[in-house]
């Protein structure tokens, strides 16, 4: 089947869009169940009434995973905002307010933060042993409301036209703790703008009432975490300096 030229490629898969549909198919050394755990938690998410792409199928396309769903007509906000910098603040609170209806939600159906970010530390090879008991022991003394998280939330997730936006990305869901997902976030804004990260942070502590500390505390988990999906893009030295910052080992 030619999809043609992918729209966009990621670390697992490569995107199409072919007859008003996006097709995203999956690299062959993933594993089967991939696709299927993808799905099912866009899907959910579509179920609790938030602006998310509809599953239209699950397939094989030559012999690869694939998703097909709904294709949303926009451009991501982080596209938009690159030509006009000074409406940083402006989208920002757009981002923020979405994010907000997302944690709002009761989440239970989906997979455990908990579990998934002490898979994720136990399979980071750049932590020695000793590391990875003293992240998972902090883990585990966390206490939290599981609320429905999106785990890769940022600006290029979210597909604006007119006053309409979308989200997308679900594979990194889960049901946890928002002031998890939100130094998720912040994590990534700083990877690139200290002051972008801060200006996101502050905005979203304002408008939730969460104080900063509640969001940091996760410091050192979401960072350890996020060695594990070994990103091309990302600082591994940037991350264990956040790691040992505020869970020294």
């Amino acid at each position: 089947m030619n999809l043609g030229t992918p729209i966009a490629k990621g670390n697992t898969a490569k995107i199409y869009l072919y007859k008003n549909r996006i097709y995203k198919v999956f690299n062959d050394y993933l594993s089967e169940t991939e696709s299927h755990i993808e799905c099912e938690k866009q899907k959910y998410a579509y179920s609790c009434g938030l602006s998310v792409p509809k599953i239209i199928d699950l397939t094989k396309i030559d012999g690869k995973q694939a998703i097909i769903m709904e294709y949303i007509k926009g451009r991501s906000i982080g596209d938009i905002l690159s030509e006009n910098m000074e409406q940083a603040e402006y989208y920002m609170n757009i981002s923020v307010d979405i994010q907000q209806k997302i944690h709002k939600v009761e989440a239970h159906s989906i997979e455990n933060m908990t579990e998934k970010l002490s898979r994720q530390i136990v399979s980071a090879n750049i932590l020695d042993n000793k590391q990875k008991s003293t992240l998972i022991q902090r883990l585990d003394r966390m206490t939290f409301k599981s609320r429905l998280c999106h785990g890769d939330y940022h600006l290029f997730n979210l597909i604006m036209l007119d006053n309409n936006v979308a989200i997308i990305d679900w594979v990194d869901s889960s049901a946890g703790d928002i002031c998890a997902d939100v130094y998720r976030t912040y994590l990534l804004y700083s990877q690139f703008s200290h002051e972008f990260a801060e200006m996101y942070l502050q905005l979203y502590c304002e408008k939730s009432g969460l104080v900063k500390d509640e969001v940091l505390q996760w410091a050192p988990i979401v960072a350890a975490a996020r060695l594990s999906e070994i990103v091309p893009s990302e600082n591994s030295e940037r991350l264990l300096k956040i790691v040992n910052q505020y869970c020294p080992l």
